[in-house]
């Protein structure tokens, strides 16, 4: 295939989105996994509380992290247009606003862990309010966080799908590496649509959990894996 040369090779692009990938990895990990649900109490708003105030610094650092996320999230959307835009450049332009649009929605969710901050700190204009409704304000602000972040992982699944199929079609990337994308855009969105509709989701949350974490880690890591190991052999194509 013949295509004009420019400044960014193909190689170049799959090893940087190899190394984002990576960084969302850890950052996404380390705030999700460590931080917040470290901190959780379950139906316990006093004790999460406590813990936030008395690991105040570390829950700033995982929105810190979370926020790193979201940059290279957005840059992502970038690199992976630009590395499947010779397979189908419109498709690889709806999977790269998919990915924006996740971003977004989730930039807009970090404005509710900024709010937990607010309510846990030691403002004087906090001291005219009960200890109690405090402590409930803050919990909820971290139930809004949750819920429009899984608005946008309703994005991220499409995103996923579509990015699944440009892979399979590439043929210069693994078919498998496609294939588990889209059985993880599939968990995405099932586990998504069960949250709004199922009144007793938490009683196959563990199950759902399942289907989502365990294709996304696995296809997402595949990807990432391939990309900082293999993405050499990425044919030249330059732009």
């Amino acid at each position: 295939m013949a295509y004009p040369v420019s400044d960014i090779s193909l190689r170049s692009i799959a090893r940087f989105t190899g190394i984002g990938y990576l960084i969302i990895f850890f950052t996404g990990f380390f705030s999700n996994f460590f931080v917040l649900e470290g901190m959780m109490v379950s139906g316990d708003a006093a004790a999460t509380c406590k813990n936030i105030i008395d690991q105040n610094m570390l829950f700033r650092s995982g929105i810190l992290s979370f926020f790193l996320m979201v940059i290279f999230d957005v840059l992502l959307a970038w690199t992976l247009y630009l590395l499947l835009a010779p397979v189908n450049k419109k498709l690889s332009l709806l999977s790269a606003w998919l990915r924006l649009v996740n971003g977004t929605i989730f930039g807009v969710a970090l404005y509710h862990l900024f709010s937990v901050l607010h309510f846990t700190g030691n403002a004087d204009y906090l001291n005219v309010m009960d200890q109690g409704l405090l402590q409930v304000q803050a919990m909820l602000s971290i139930q809004a966080f949750n819920d429009t972040w899984l608005v946008g992982l309703v994005f991220f699944g499409l995103h996923l799908f579509f990015l699944g199929y440009l892979i399979f079609k590439s043929g210069y990337i693994p078919r498998f590496i496609g294939v588990l994308l889209i059985i993880a855009a599939a968990g995405y969105l099932i586990d998504s649509f069960a949250h709004f509709l199922l009144i007793d989701y938490e009683v196959y949350k563990d199950f759902f959990l399942m289907i989502v974490v365990i294709p996304g880690v696995v296809g997402e890591l595949s990807l990432t894996m391939w990309l900082l190991f293999r993405g050499a052999k990425v044919p030249e194509i330059k732009y």
